[in-house]
């Protein structure tokens, strides 16, 4: 295991039944919260950007991670909310999850996407479903989607699969 991985495996907290019985939760915020793993984590993420000229963070952690890699790359970065939260118009894609459904949003005006090459981070590749309905609304908007960067990927989920083609990248597996 790299000093990065080990880093950020330290940090983690474990919480046991949580949503749901049965679930170990794995929970990011004292990585975050830790001026080192902090540092480690954006370095980590940022090497996964190199050739993107922007930085689409999903809600909510996303948004904390895609914001320290995009200033770490000199790039600008997008919020991808869940449905609901922009003002319209907006450019948005419903998707399942394993518990129901949801929706992502971004802007349809102010931001020029088009031709832009974009990389998607969340905390947790999980099934995919939320990176792929992710980068299926950036598409919409023009956007070329170059891949996904992920702290943590539960591989037993096999999320890859919902997200082919789209190269992934994860610091840890769990």
């Amino acid at each position: 295991m790299s000093d990065t991985a080990a880093l950020i495996s330290r940090l983690t907290r474990e919480v046991d039944d949580f949503p749901s019985p049965g679930v170990q939760f794995k929970d990011l915020t004292p990585v975050l919260a830790d001026p080192q793993g902090l540092v480690v984590l954006t370095d980590a993420l940022a090497e996964a950007a190199e050739g993107a000229d922007l930085i689409a963070g999903v809600d909510a952690r996303g948004f904390l991670l895609g914001a320290a890699v995009a200033l770490r790359r000199g790039t600008g970065v997008l919020a991808v909310r869940k449905g609901g939260k922009l003002p319209p118009p907006v450019h948005t894609v419903s998707y399942d999850l394993e518990y129901g459904s949801a929706t992502l949003e971004i802007p349809a005006d102010g931001i020029e996407l088009a031709g832009r090459n974009v990389l998607v981070i969340d905390d947790v590749l999980a099934t995919g479903g939320t990176l792929a309905a992710a980068a299926q609304v950036l598409e919409q908007a023009g956007a070329r989607v170059i891949g996904a960067a992920v702290v943590l990927e539960l591989v037993a989920l096999n999320g890859r699969a919902a997200i082919q083609p789209l190269p992934v990248t994860s610091l840890i597996t769990g």
